[in-house]
């Protein structure tokens, strides 16, 4: 299979996903990061948009609707730790 520009940017969409969740993982696990700060939510919920968009293309359904749901919890808790914080 040939690497166009359309399969490139959908394997860097998913490798990028892929970074910011275990990076975020990484921070929280050594304790630089707290579970509900805006940075470890937002990496959650960008790493798994790019989940989406690869796991999608490729056909991979239950790992695109668990990557939905991981963004909807995240934004969810955004949503959450912004009205505690007013």
């Amino acid at each position: 299979m040939q690497m166009t520009p359309k399969l490139l940017l959908i394997e860097v969409c998913g490798w990028g996903g892929a970074l910011l969740i275990l990076g975020a993982y990484l921070l929280v696990s050594t304790g630089r990061l707290d579970g509900r700060s805006h940075a470890f939510q937002w990496m959650n919920v960008i790493g798994a948009a790019g989940f989406v968009v690869n796991s999608g293309y490729n056909g991979a359904m239950p790992s695109a609707v668990l990557n939905v749901i991981w963004i909807g919890i995240g934004l969810v808790t955004l949503r959450s730790v912004q009205r505690k914080s007013r």
